[in-house]
């Protein structure tokens, strides 16, 4: 992802800055003499995008693009087109040239509206050959901690839709109101919800050393999200080793400052962003989030099993719209079922950390940009996240240093 120059508020970044194209708009040429009767659709296909790339010289300068071996995908999606290409860190600002020129014969082809190419990262070691009947061993970049950043936590979840998202927004906020210094990294790049969450518009600014991000700031707490870098309503279409990019950007490419808990708020699933996040940074543990029913506490045993694998500590589980209370008549409803995280919490030997109701203040106080927390600090809801945010900070700071983040190596 090094190198991609963007404009960001009228100004040029340098091509050690960052950062994102999404959804970019421009128009295919057109050939001279022709007379369009209506919209015409090019199909594109990735022998296409391979065949322009052939007068681009590779990574050594010599082969050509499409033959190198560096080309790690190509996506194409109604006249969008991504690709990625693999180099070492330590050239990507050497090879922009190359980028550039790759990402220009693409723009060229009829039948493109946009197209982004981005560079990559090589693992440090190649993969060893694999021996007769095994298997290559891969194993990841060496993995450090982000300077300033004390403890690094993560809120994820098996699936989507059971508000993920707002209890680690609450979280964070509940974080701060306990006197730390909080950050909170939208990792969810295909979902960002960060920018509405916390009612932040616009994009950040570059830190004085023209190198990194700003982040934003709401509530005392620090923000990044690519929803701050591309439109609301641009759907972004990368595969993995894009992701892995972005992730390690967000991480290492913007300033934090001094933080004593970076909240980073994962996509659901236990997929590329989770990897990456366990392979790169040494987090101080996972917070799991499950609504009550049988379908999600399925997903949610894998999201467990899943950070047990990479040796990432459970922090907790967070029981979401456990139940609801009637605001007419106060009578309560499991609507959901009730207990089902924490019988799941007490089964695989890990905290429960309390219980969220499902309720409409929370529902419009996220939509409004006013999270309950800092809207209404003294309703029960949000004493319910303040509680949930009181165990996390004993558990991050109890006793236990912070742990080395492991390797992965993947057979």
């Amino acid at each position: 992802m090094w190198n991609v120059v963007k404009a960001l508020k009228g100004r040029r970044l340098r091509p050690a800055a960052i950062w994102f194209i999404a959804g970019a708009k421009s128009e295919g040429p057109r050939h001279e003499g022709a007379r369009v009767r209506g919209p015409i659709r090019i199909m594109l296909s990735k022998d296409d995008i391979l065949a322009a790339l052939a007068s681009v010289p590779g990574p050594d300068g010599k082969t050509p693009l499409n033959q190198s071996g560096a080309i790690d995908g190509v996506t194409i999606r109604d006249g969008k087109v991504f690709v990625a290409i693999r180099v070492h860190p330590a050239r990507a600002r050497e090879l922009e040239g190359m980028r550039a020129a790759a990402e220009a014969r693409i723009k060229a082809l009829a039948g493109v509206a946009s197209a982004l190419v981005t560079l990559t990262a090589e693992s440090e070691g190649a993969p060893a050959p694999a021996a007769a009947g095994g298997h290559a061993h891969r194993r990841g970049p060496e993995t450090r901690a982000i300077p300033g950043v004390a403890k690094i936590i993560a809120v994820a979840s098996g699936k989507g839709g059971v508000g993920k998202s707002t209890t680690a927004c609450n979280l964070a906020l509940g974080l701060a109101a306990l006197g730390l210094k909080v950050g909170v990294l939208d990792a969810d790049v295909f979902g960002p919800s960060m920018p509405r969450l916390f009612g932040v518009s616009g994009k950040p600014d570059l830190a004085p050393d023209g190198q990194k991000l700003k982040p934003m700031e709401a509530f005392g707490v620090k923000l990044m999200s690519i929803g701050f870098l591309v439109d609301e309503n641009a759907a972004v279409v990368w595969r993995g080793p894009m992701v892995m990019s972005a992730l390690n950007q967000f991480l290492r490419e913007v300033e934090w400052g001094e933080l004593d808990v970076l909240v980073v708020d994962m996509p659901p699933g236990t997929g590329d962003a989770q990897l990456t996040m366990a392979q790169n940074v040494p987090l101080s543990g996972a917070v799991i989030v499950s609504t009550p029913q049988d379908l999600s506490l399925i997903d949610a045993r894998r999201g467990m099993a899943m950070f047990r694998q990479v040796n990432v500590p459970l922090i907790g589980v967070v029981e979401n719209m456990s139940y609801f209370i009637c605001p007419h008549c106060g009578g309560r409803s499991d609507i959901f079922a009730h207990g089902g995280a924490r019988h799941e919490a007490e089964t695989h030997g890990a905290p429960f950390l309390g219980e969220i109701p499902l309720d409409m203040t929370i529902r419009e106080t996220s939509d409004g940009g006013a999270p309950i927390v800092v809207s209404a600090p003294a309703s029960p809801q949000a004493k319910a996240y303040l509680a949930v945010a009181e165990r996390v900070r004993e558990a991050l700071f109890a006793g236990a240093a912070q742990r080395a983040a492991p390797r992965i190596v993947i057979e």
